[in-house]
């Protein structure tokens, strides 16, 4: 039997649009992906996972995060998507996702300048044992927050994502709560959070 060789290779958004929106947990991904520096785990010309960092979703973050100011955005990454086909993932591959996790943040370094990556894990879906394992730091759940859903039971709910609300109807609700893990390159940085024991 023919030993599987894998490369890290960037890759198009439409390879990663096309694998996230088949196996990605996040429905209808295409609407809200992001494309930046997108690795993909290759077998020869198949790519069989994708690992893609962006720059932070907002720039206030480097300010709670990181006590940086909002234009200081440089070298600033969101480990924002990471996806493998349900097949590489198994159990003669177990440590597949970190193993390309790693690879990609190697590769990404060599691309450009990193000072920190952050990674979330959705705790409605997974603990992010996989970033632990590539040795990012925990820092404990996102704060409790609440999304405002325009619409109504008959025509159903979209998510407010921006613009004034005033006069419209829906409902809150809870947004699911994320765990936070951190990965820091550039020494001169402190995390402001509170790191935390990851059990």
């Amino acid at each position: 039997m023919r030993k599987v060789h894998y490369d890290i290779t960037r890759v198009s958004s439409a390879v990663c649009a096309e694998i996230l929106n088949k196996y990605h947990y996040l429905k209808d991904i295409s609407k809200g992906f992001k494309s930046g520096y997108n690795y993909g785990l290759m077998i020869d010309e198949l790519c069989v996972g994708v690992c893609i960092f962006t720059g932070f979703p907002v720039p206030e973050l480097s300010t709670g995060m990181l006590g940086l100011s909002r234009d200081d955005q440089d070298g600033l990454f969101e480990l924002s998507r990471l996806c493998l086909l349900p097949n590489i993932q198994g159990e003669d591959n177990h440590n597949m996702a970190s193993w390309f996790v790693a690879r990609a943040i190697r590769q990404l370094r060599k691309d450009i300048t990193v000072r920190v990556i952050l990674s979330y894990a959705d705790a409605d879906f997974h603990s992010g044992t996989v970033y632990r394992a590539c040795n990012f730091k925990y820092y404990g759940l996102s704060a409790s927050k609440k999304d405002f859903w325009i619409g109504d039971d008959s025509s159903g709910y979209v998510k407010h994502v921006r613009g004034p609300m005033k006069g419209l109807s829906g409902e809150w609700r809870p947004r699911s709560r994320k765990h936070r893990f951190v990965m820091v390159f550039d020494k001169t940085l402190n995390v402001k959070w509170e790191e935390k024991d990851y059990e």
